[in-house]
């Protein structure tokens, strides 16, 4: 190595005492208090009202813009692939809302709560899009996934808007 690679490896190396300090409890306030819209939390609540609110502006957009045979399939197409996206979320919110309401609640508790949840809004989703598959053949797939995966950015969404 020369020089200025061992000069750099150097800095490099040096680790800030500051960097993992853990602060106390009037530094934290300080802190809170300073950045108050760093510690804000979001109601997931409004994360499912903006996927409702996407799946009927796409439906909206589907109904004005698609041609008069194919006017229905294609709106209902879209509302399904909006529902297939907020209704597991909402799942997903309800019970992480009974988690929080209980009267055993522990960090392992909510921990586990989050895990149910999150299987639970997998599972529904896997079965509404087989349920919707098989028992609606003439389902147009562009609109219903365009939707789908429209919903599912209202969560990147949520922490711009943070």
């Amino acid at each position: 190595m020369n020089r200025k690679q061992l000069i750099n490896k150097r800095e490099w190396d040096e680790v800030e005492s500051d960097s993992h300090r853990a602060l106390s409890k009037e530094e934290m306030d300080a802190l809170r208090k300073a950045k108050p819209r760093n510690f804000a939390s979001l109601n997931g609540w409004w994360v499912v009202l903006g996927q409702v609110a996407i799946t009927l502006l796409i439906a909206g957009a589907c109904f004005v813009f698609s041609s008069l045979a194919d006017k229905s399939v294609y709106t209902y197409s879209a509302l399904v692939g909006g529902l297939i996206g907020f209704l597991p979320s909402a799942l997903f919110l309800m019970r992480i809302e009974a988690a929080k309401k209980s009267i055993k609640s522990s960090p392992g508790g909510f921990l586990a709560a989050v895990v149910s949840g999150e299987f639970i809004k997998i599972l529904a989703t896997i079965v509404l899009f087989i349920g919707f598959a098989l028992k609606q053949p003439d389902l147009k797939w562009i609109p219903l996934l365009v939707t789908y995966l429209a919903t599912l950015k209202c969560y990147l969404l949520a922490w711009f808007w943070k």
